[in-house]
């Protein structure tokens, strides 16, 4: 009976300090906000990110937000039918000064997840010896009707339900162009930036998969939606 009524005190403890909570905790360490893409990297930042990916309601609401403050451009194209269908899938065209090499076809919660990463990489770059804002990400898409590794049998890469984008190259204000393939090797600022990047990525993102992992990325980092922090 006693350990009962201790817990019942932590309990009503807990509810009773629910409204200073939620007055004080800033955002990314408050469960009760709704998720910003201005929200600082954190374990409830991830929460909020692993709860959107079931709520497509509130992930696009999220992301709208996140349109009207300019952080992300992006349209919302019919739903893809066929083998590997997206029923609301959204077109990246931009980010807040950061162009892109082409717009790419993304879900929701890809979506999302991506503007958070851009968002802290300007802020990397900016903080970087090259002291250079970043202006403009090249990559290689993100939704692909196949399996993974392109193998014939297997089961379906995450790009087939356009959950993961394939980053190639950074370029920065000063000229700079940060190539996966060329710069990720050494011990130079490019290399160090990329791997800042890298790292940043795996706050966002279920996965980020690089030229260390294996020889099929060996051109680019993969940013994917599956698992939980998983970074190689």
């Amino acid at each position: 009976m006693k350990g009962i009524a201790v817990l019942l005190l932590l309990i009503l403890g807990a509810l009773a300090a629910l409204p200073w909570l939620q007055r004080h905790l800033p955002p990314h360490w408050n469960p009760f906000t709704p998720l910003k893409v201005t929200d600082a990297p954190g374990p409830v930042t991830q929460y909020k990110l692993q709860r959107l990916k079931g709520d497509a309601d509130a992930c696009l609401q999220v992301l709208k937000q996140a349109r009207e403050a300019g952080w992300v451009d992006f349209t919302q194209p019919p739903a893809v039918t066929g083998a590997c269908p997206l029923t609301r899938p959204v077109r990246i065209q931009r980010f807040a000064k950061v162009k892109l090499s082409s717009s790419f076809l993304a879900s929701c919660p890809l979506a999302v997840s991506s503007t958070m990463f851009v968002i802290q990489a300007r802020k990397s770059a900016l903080l970087s010896p090259e002291r250079s804002s970043l202006t403009q990400i090249d990559h290689v898409g993100s939704y692909a009707c196949r399996n993974i590794y392109h193998r014939a049998t297997g089961r379906l890469s995450e790009h087939a339900a356009a959950d993961a984008w394939d980053v190639t190259a950074f370029r920065l204000a000063n000229g700079t162009r940060l190539s996966v393939e060329r710069d990720w090797q050494g011990a130079g600022e490019k290399s160090a930036l990329l791997r800042q990047w890298f790292s940043d990525g795996c706050s966002w993102f279920g996965n980020a998969l690089g030229p260390d992992y294996n020889a099929a990325h060996a051109t680019h980092f993969h940013f994917g939606m599956r698992g939980y922090r998983l970074c190689r």
